[in-house]
C-alpha cells in the first residue's frame, strides 16, 4: 500500500522526517518496504530558475542564433547562447544551469553543460515548455509575466510537488491501516506513548456540517439484506460541473499510483485512500424509478461492469439496483450505466458498510479485485460512513459546485458497538514477558481510540473500535500494545531456560534432524514450498483436495504430490542462470479418502531433486553430472544412517519417471527414485535432466523406531564385483533380476545392484540391464574358480528364466 507522507503530515502534526517515519511504522508492525520519491513533473524542474535577458544581440557566426546575458540572481550574467526566435531583452524567461537535468516530452532526458557554440561560450540553456516537460509548443521559449522576481526556482513557479512514498506492507489483518487515517492513527499512538503526551493530534479537514438540503429530490433507499449490509448511507447533489480535478487533487492521487479521472470520482478515490471508507457516485438519472434497493441478485440475472464486460450474476452476488437492474456490485465494481460522466450533472453519493463475506465471495467469484473490495474484504468501520459522506460531499461542493437536494439518509437498524474485552496487567506482563508501565499501557490503548470503560486494580475492561476488525479478545489488545510499545523495547532475559528433549515422545524430531543432516551433508539446500497447487497438475486423478474459497485458479487444490513444487522451484531457478540445484524438501501431501469418518488424509514426506552439475564450478575441473546413481546413493545413505538396510528394489510404476526404482521394507513402499519423464518435465519447460526421490515418512520414522544397534566385525577378507550386461525383454523389471540372483547364491552374494538402463530402437522390444554383483566370503578370500563358477550360474539361470542374452 502507498502511502503520501505530505498527505500524512496533513492528517498529523510531525516533524519527523519520512525516514523516522519509516522506522518508527516498521518498528510497530507497519512494514515500509521501502522509500521513493514521486514528483508531479519529472525531474522536478530542479536546477531551473527565473531569469531575465538583460543583454541580447546577434551571434557573429549564425544568423539563427542570439547571445544573451541573463540575470538569475546569484549576482552575475551568465551568457546564454539561444537559438530561440522570439528571445528579447527585458523578458522573464525559465534558466537551466549547468548540471540541470532536463525530461522532454518527447526524446531521451538530457544535462546541461558549459559548452561552446559556434565559437561562443553558453552557460545554461533558455528553456521551451516542451523542453521542460511543460506542454508541447516549441516555438519558442517560454515568456513569463514580468512580476515574477529574478531566481524564483522554477518549481516554485510552477508549484511542482514532491512527495516521499512509503511503501506498506500491510497484513491481512490490518484493515484498520489501509489508508492515510489508520497510519495516521498508528503513528500519533507511537509518538504520543513515548512522551505520554498527546502532542501528536489528528486533523480531519473538511467534516463541517453540510448545508440545508433543499429536498427538491427522492430516492427511496431499501435494503433488502441487512445481513449483508448492515449500514447504508445516502444523499444526493444536484447542479454540479463534472471537470478536471484541480491540481493539488490530482497530484495526490498520481502520487499513490492512481489515474486522475475527473473530479468526482477523483474526490470519492481520496476519500477512500484518507479515510479507509469506500464511496460511490451514481448518475442520478440513471436511477430508474428513483429507487436505490440493496439486496442479492436473481441468479442468471445480467449486468454490465463499468469497463464494458457482460457478467453473469449468481445469487450470492450482493447488487444495488434500480427499480428494474443492477446498477453496481457492492463494494466491488461500478456499473457502466450508472457511472458519472461529462454529462451528469445530478449525483446520488454512497456511504455503506457491506459484509466482508459477501463482498470476497463476489470479487473471488467475477474474478475482480479494486481498492473498494480491497477494504471491505478485511472489513471497514460501520462508524465512519457518515463523516466519509460528509467529507466527499464538501468537497464536491468546493470543486463541482452543486447543491443538497436530498439531506443524508441513514439507514442502519442495528448498531455495531464495541467490542468488550476484559484486559489484565498481570496477563500483558506475563505475555509480553516485561512489566510495563501501567501509565504507559493506557496511554497506548486510548491513542489507538480503545476506550477505557472501567478500571480495576489489575483490570481494565475496554471498548474497542470496530475498525480494529482483528482485536476480539485480550491477546489482540495486548499485541496492540506491545507493538506501539516497541517490540526492541523487550530486553532478552539473562536466564535461559531449556528443556530436555524426550527421544521417546520427540522421534520425529530427532528423525528430522537426522534425516536433514545427512541429505546436506550431500550438499542438498533445503526449499519450502507452497502447500497449495494448479488442479491441472493432477487432472488425471479424482481424490484432489480442492480449496473451498482458493486465491488464485494456480492455488486451488492440496497438493498430492510434492513434485509438481519441486519443478516450479527448479524452473525458476534455471529461469535466473542456477540450473545446477540439489534441492530437498520435507512437506505434506493431501489427499480424499473413501473412509466416511476421515474423508481427508495427510502423509509427510521428504523429496530430493538432483540436476545439472554436482559441483559448483571450481578449480580441479570436477564436472560431474548429476545422475540416477547419484541420487540413488544420496537415497540409500539416508536410509541406511537411519539403520534400514534390508530393503527389497522392484521397478518403480511412478507415473512421473521415465524410469526408476522403488524400495519396499517388509512389503510397505518406503521410497523411489528415477528420472523424471520428459513429458513431466515439459510441463514446466525444463529442458535438461531432473531426478527424483521420495521416502515416505511415516514408514521411515517407523522403522527408525525399532531400529537396534549391533555390531559386526568387519570382514578380514575383501569383496569382489562383478557386471554383466543382459539384454532382456521390456516386460523383464529389476526386480526379478534380483530375486533370481540371490535365488541362485545365497552364501557368497552380497549385493545386487542396477547400475544402468539403455533402451533404443536398434534394441526393438528389448532393454538392456547393466547389473552389478558383489560377492564376499567372511572365512577366505574369494578364487577365480569360486567367482567364475557363481558367474556362470547366474547367466545359466538368467538365460534359462528370462531368456536374457550377454551384450
Amino acid at each position: 500500500m502507498k502511502v503520501s507522507f505530505n498527505w500524512l503530515k496533513t492528517l498529523i502534526n510531525t516533524t519527523h522526517s519520512a525516514q523516522e517515519v519509516a522506522d518508527l511504522l516498521t518498528a510497530s508492525g507497519l512494514e515500509v518496504e521501502g522509500l521513493e520519491t514521486f514528483e508531479s513533473l519529472k525531474g522536478g524542474l530542479q536546477g531551473l530558475l527565473v531569469g531575465q535577458v538583460v543583454e541580447c544581440e546577434k551571434h557573429p557566426d549564425a544568423d539563427k542564433l542570439s547571445l544573451t546575458k541573463v540575470d538569475v540572481g546569484t549576482g552575475e550574467l551568465l551568457q546564454i547562447v539561444c537559438g530561440a526566435p522570439n528571445v528579447a531583452v527585458h523578458q522573464k524567461v525559465i534558466v537551466a544551469l549547468v548540471g540541470a537535468k532536463l525530461y522532454p516530452n518527447t526524446g531521451e532526458p538530457f544535462d546541461i553543460k558549459k559548452s561552446k557554440i559556434r565559437g561562443a561560450i553558453s552557460e545554461g540553456m533558455l528553456c521551451a515548455e516542451d523542453e521542460i516537460g511543460l506542454g508541447a509548443s516549441h516555438a519558442g521559449i517560454m515568456v513569463l509575466p514580468e512580476n515574477i522576481k529574478v531566481g524564483t526556482p522554477a518549481s516554485t513557479y510552477f508549484k511542482i510537488e514532491s512527495d516521499t512514498i512509503l511503501e506498506i506492507g500491510l497484513t491481512p489483518n490490518r484493515s484498520d491501516a489501509a489508508s492515510h487515517l489508520g497510519v495516521a492513527r498508528d503513528l500519533a499512538a507511537i509518538l504520543n506513548s513515548k512522551s505520554l503526551t498527546n502532542e501528536a493530534q489528528i486533523t480531519i479537514s473538511g467534516l463541517q456540517p453540510l448545508p440545508e438540503a433543499t429536498n427538491i429530490n427522492k430516492v427511496n433507499i431499501q435494503v433488502n439484506t441487512t445481513e449483508a449490509c448492515k449500514r447504508y448511507c445516502g444523499l444526493v447533489i444536484s447542479g454540479i460541473t463534472v471537470n478536471d480535478s484541480p491540481t493539488w487533487l490530482q497530484n495526490r492521487l498520481k502520487a499513490i499510483g492512481l489515474r486522475p479521472i475527473n473530479n468526482i470520482v477523483d474526490i470519492t478515490n481520496f476519500v477512500l485512500h484518507e479515510m479507509g471508507q469506500p464511496l460511490h457516485a451514481f448518475d442520478l438519472e440513471a436511477i430508474q424509478g428513483n429507487a436505490v434497493i440493496v439486496r442479492t441478485a436473481i441468479e442468471g440475472e445480467k449486468f454490465v461492469s463499468l469497463e464494458g464486460t457482460e457478467r453473469t450474476l449468481i445469487a450470492s452476488d450482493l447488487v444495488i439496483a434500480n427499480a428494474t437492474q443492477p446498477m453496481c456490485l457492492a463494494g466491488v465494481f461500478g456499473g457502466l450505466s450508472s457511472g458519472v460522466s461529462s454529462k451528469t450533472t445530478s449525483i446520488f453519493l454512497e456511504s455503506a458498510y457491506f459484509d466482508a463475506g459477501f463482498v470476497r465471495k463476489t470479487a473471488k467469484h467475477h474474478n475482480l479485485k479494486t481498492d473498494a473490495s480491497f477494504r471491505f474484504e478485511r472489513g471497514t468501520d460501520p462508524n465512519i460512513t457518515i463523516n466519509a459522506l460528509t467529507r466527499a460531499a464538501n468537497l464536491i461542493f468546493e470543486m463541482a459546485g452543486g447543491v443538497l437536494s436530498m439531506d443524508v439518509v441513514d439507514i442502519y437498524p442495528e448498531k455495531l458497538e464495541p467490542y468488550k474485552i476484559a484486559f489484565s496487567y498481570t496477563d500483558c506482563d506475563n505475555l509480553i514477558g516485561k512489566e510495563i508501565d501501567r501509565t504507559t499501557i493506557k496511554a497506548i490503548l486510548t491513542n489507538l481510540g480503545i476506550e477505557i470503560e472501567n478500571e480495576g486494580n489489575d483490570a481494565l475492561l475496554l471498548n474497542v473500535p470496530r475498525y480494529k476488525t482483528d482485536v476480539t479478545r485480550q491477546a489482540d489488545v495486548i499485541e496492540e500494545v506491545m507493538r506501539i510499545y516497541g517490540y526492541n523495547n523487550v530486553e532478552v532475559s539473562k536466564q535461559i531456560s531449556y528443556t530436555a528433549i524426550s527421544e521417546t515422545k520427540n522421534k520425529d524430531s530427532i528423525a528430522e534432524n537426522k534425516v536433514a543432516t545427512t541429505i546436506e551433508g550431500f550438499g542438498f539446500n533445503e526449499i519450502m514450498t507452497l502447500s497449495l497447487s494448479k488442479e491441472t497438475y493432477y487432472a488425471a486423478e479424482n481424490n484432489n483436495v480442492k480449496i473451498v474459497n482458493p486465491l488464485s485458479n494456480d492455488l486451488n487444490v492440496l497438493r498430492g504430490d510434492m513434485i509438481y513444487s519441486g519443478l516450479e522451484a527448479i524452473a525458476y531457478n534455471i529461469n535466473r542462470k542456477n540450473s545446477d540445484l540439489k534441492l530437498f524438501e520435507m512437506g505434506r501431501v493431501y489427499q480424499q479418502t473413501q473412509n466416511e469418518d476421515d474423508k481427508y488424509s495427510e502423509q509427510k514426506q521428504v523429496t530430493l531433486f538432483a540436476t545439472g552439475n554436482v559441483f559448483n564450478e571450481n578449480a580441479h575441473q570436477l564436472t560431474n553430472k548429476a545422475d540416477f546413481l547419484f541420487l540413488k546413493a544420496a537415497l540409500i545413505n539416508v536410509l541406511n544412517k537411519c539403520g534400514i538396510t534390508n530393503l527389497k528394489s522392484i521397478e518403480s510404476t511412478y507415473s512421473n519417471f521415465e524410469y526408476g526404482l522403488t524400495y519396499l521394507l517388509n512389503t510397505k513402499v518406503i521410497a523411489q527414485v528415477g528420472s523424471i519423464a520428459k513429458a513431466t518435465l515439459k510441463k514446466f519447460d525444463i529442458n535438461q535432466p531432473v531426478y527424483y526421490a521420495q521416502i515416505n515418512w511415516d514408514v521411515l520414522v517407523k522403522a527408525l523406531s525399532k531400529q537396534k544397534i549391533q555390531f559386526t566385525e568387519l570382514s578380514k577378507f575383501p569383496s569382489v564385483r562383478r557386471d554383466l550386461a543382459l539384454l532382456i525383454d521390456k516386460t523383464i523389471n529389476y526386480q526379478q533380476i534380483e530375486e533370481i540372483a540371490f535365488a541362485t547364491e545365497k552364501k557368497l552374494l552380497k549385493e545386487v545392484n542396477l547400475f544402468d538402463i539403455y533402451e533404443g530402437e536398434k534394441l526393438g522390444n528389448k532393454k538392456s540391464y547393466a547389473v552389478s554383483f558383489t560377492l564376499l566370503n567372511n572365512e577366505a578370500t574369494l578364487t577365480d574358480k569360486e567367482i567364475d563358477k557363481v558367474m556362470e550360474k547366474l547367466i545359466l539361470n538368467y538365460k534359462e528364466k528370462l531368456g536374457a542374452e550377454l551384450r
